[in-house]
């Protein structure tokens, strides 16, 4: 008795049990009885039916049907893209089950579910319910590490998806087939495979024409009323809702309930709608009043609104993916048009928000950097846009100087597609020439890709433009500030170092400035030399008449000392007088080379020797301090006395720090001594 009562009681446990499981058995039913005569009228029953509710139901049985009749794949494509278009939700849970289910699928080498589950994204997005990415992406990781079950599998997948990317993305569909073609010839694959490849080339080379976009007979929803799910394969939350699937008891059973049935009303209209929900919905609200239904009215349509919101919020909440999706959109529209008119026409009419602008700056840099080699493409695209408007030019120089400061992060072929992307809109006036100000050419502030890339975009200029032309703008005084880094001018180091960096490049007629500039510093250099040479003399002969002073004060005060002293001392005066003594001793003859002190026997000068070695090694260190130039005259080599002497050299002869100093000093003037006190200066 109790149990009659709860299964009559619709807000019961059991009545929704039943209910749900009537709802399983309705849709099992009506999805596996539906082919192509009769899916324009399988689809308003399946619409009677609670669809919001057993969403999760819906998709489980729509995938396992597909999945064991294959061959009706198009009819069930057909019957989501109807269903997502009233109600979007269901076509998003339905594409993230089966993105889930392929990724499930190739990671445990499952073929027979692989090739399913891609011929049902296939026709799904043939309907336009999933974006072509979603396509583009499966394809490549199909293709990326070649078997014979992924290709297989791929070659399943172009067939069916081949005639729609030969319309919106054909050079996409070229790179895939210069894939299956170097797989062809150079991986090692069964010949069945190979065969399938080759019948794939020759159902290419027929246009498809047994492939078409849409099969006859389903074409059921217009181009206005498609609702595309941008689902990625890269995605790592998918909510594929596995709890959907079971039975759960819902609090608000009756409200929601009267939800649905005003949406079924606005799907099928009031005729259509006047079925079991609504008698039955009338039985239970007989003793109502006229307030009473006018406020339930009033609140369904509001519950409506919200269930109407919370249905496309999954399609327009973006706050977390509007920039990726909106990169997606600008790299497949510069991937899929045939000139570069034709893109900029496209990129202009997106609908992209203040401040999104530079998007399309970086994306135009992203595809062309990866690209095998430069294509004058997406120069051409550029210097449209930027000659199109002032904004446009500002977004690019700003693109150009980020570009700049990361350059050290770019792969060799990469940077050089990008140096010759800029190249191109520098050499036809597109991008304007005071981005270069961000490029200073110093050792310390360039790295060896930040100089390959100056080095590629210096030599395409070149060749664009040619040098002579180059070498105008170049110096051009309106551009002198922008390239006051490139061509440095405050530092002779710096202007040697950009002086050989451009003649390593071929460029060396950019430097002639430079080279003049650096004559000029060498001789200013040169000058500054000369005078602190005649300083150190000036300052030297001072030294040297204030020593001449001292000794004649020694002399004095020494007169009454030895005969052997005095003499000692004359020969010391002797060696260290002024240059009119050094020039009489170079003009003796040899016979007479013998000085004064040396006139005694050899008895007193062997005792004068012996006495006077301290007093002349104290005397002559006085001389140490003379002029560099004096001391570096060579003097003439000394002579055999008669009496088996040589004359003795005193210590002091050394160079002393003075002397060093002014000999480096002089020796700056050559380029092997300018080299070195650039490296001690360093």
């Amino acid at each position: 008795m109790m149990q009659s009562q709860n299964t009559q009681d619709k807000s019961s446990k059991e009545y929704q049990r039943q209910a749900w499981d009537q709802l399983k058995k309705s849709l099992n039913g009506n999805i596996n009885k539906i082919n192509v005569e009769n899916v324009k009228t399988i689809i308003p029953k399946i619409f009677e039916l609670n669809l919001i509710r057993g969403r999760g139901l819906f998709c489980r049985s729509v995938i396992r049907a597909q999945s064991f009749s294959p061959t009706f794949t198009p009819v069930y494509a057909a019957l989501v893209a109807v269903i997502n278009t009233k109600i979007p939700l269901i076509g998003d849970l339905l594409v993230s089950r089966l993105v889930d289910q392929f990724r499930k699928a190739f990671r445990r080498d499952q073929k027979s579910l692989c090739l399913a589950t891609t011929s049902f994204i296939a026709q799904l997005t043939n309907q336009r319910v999933c974006h072509e990415l979603l396509a583009f992406q499966i394809i490549q990781l199909l293709l990326e590490n070649p078997t014979d079950d992924s290709i297989e599998v791929a070659v399943g997948f172009t067939k069916q998806i081949g005639s729609l990317m030969l319309d919106i993305a054909p050079r996409v569909l070229n790179a895939t087939f210069e894939t299956f073609r170097s797989v062809l010839h150079e991986a090692e694959i069964d010949k069945r495979v190979q065969y399938m490849i080759e019948v794939l080339f020759q159902i290419r080379r027929d246009g498809f024409k047994d492939y078409p976009v849409i099969p006859e007979g389903l074409d059921l929803i217009e181009e206005d009323e498609q609702v595309v799910h941008e689902i990625s394969l890269d995605d790592e939350e998918l909510d594929i809702q596995d709890e959907l699937n079971v039975f759960r008891e819902d609090k608000e059973y009756l409200q929601n309930e009267e939800k649905y049935a005003e949406i079924k009303r606005e799907i099928l209209g009031d005729s259509d709608s006047s079925g079991d929900e609504d008698g039955e919905s009338e039985s239970g609200s007989d003793g109502d009043s006229d307030s009473g239904s006018s406020e339930e009215e009033s609140d369904d349509e509001d519950s409506k609104d919200k269930g109407d919101s919370a249905v496309k919020a999954v399609i327009r909440d973006r706050t977390e993916t509007e920039l990726i999706n909106l990169r997606r959109t600008i790299y497949l529209t510069v991937m899929s048009s045939a000139i570069f008119e034709e893109t900029v026409h496209k990129l202009l009419k997106l609908d992209i928000q203040p401040g999104d602008e530079i998007e399309i700056c970086n994306m135009i840099i992203e595809c062309c950097a990866q690209e095998r080699t430069y294509q004058t493409y997406y120069g051409l695209i550029g210097e449209r846009l930027c000659k199109l408007s002032r904004s446009w030019r500002e977004l690019f120089a700003q693109t150009f100087t980020e570009t700049y400061e990361n350059i050290h992060r770019f792969e060799v072929n990469r940077l050089r597609n990008v140096a010759k992307l800029f190249a191109t809109m520098l050499a036809t006036d597109g991008l304007p020439w005071s981005c270069l100000s961000c490029i200073k050419l110093t050792e310390e502030d360039t790295t060896s890709s930040s100089r390959i890339f100056l080095k590629q975009l210096l030599q395409d200029i070149s060749e664009q433009m040619g040098l002579q032309s180059l070498v105008g703008r170049i110096n051009d005084p309106d551009l002198a500030e922008a390239t006051k880094g490139m061509f440095p001018d405050d530092n002779p180091r710096h202007v040697r170092f950009a002086i050989n960096y451009f003649t390593s490049i071929g460029l060396g007629a950019l430097t002639e400035e430079l080279r003049e500039l650096l004559k000029k510093m060498a001789e200013l250099r040169a000058q500054q030399h000369d005078g602190s040479d005649s300083d150190s003399d000036s300052d030297d002969s001072d030294a040297d008449s204030s020593s001449s002073g001292s000794d004649s004060d020694s002399s004095g005060t020494d007169s009454g000392s030895e005969t052997d002293a005095s003499s000692v001392s004359k020969s010391s005066r002797s060696v260290s007088s002024d240059d009119g003594a050094r020039k009489s001793w170079r003009k003796r003859q040899p016979g007479t080379r013998r000085d004064d002190s040396y006139s005694k026997s050899d008895g007193e000068c062997s005792r004068s020797r012996s006495r006077s070695s301290s007093v002349e090694s104290g005397r002559l260190s006085v001389t140490s301090s003379r002029s560099p130039s004096r001391s570096r005259s060579p003097s003439p080599r000394p002579s055999r006395r008669p009496g088996g002497y040589r004359r003795v050299r005193s210590p002091s002869r050394s160079p002393s720090p003075q002397s060093g100093r002014s000999r480096s000093q002089d020796r700056s003037l050559s380029p092997y001594s300018k080299r070195a006190r650039l490296s001690e200066n360093r």
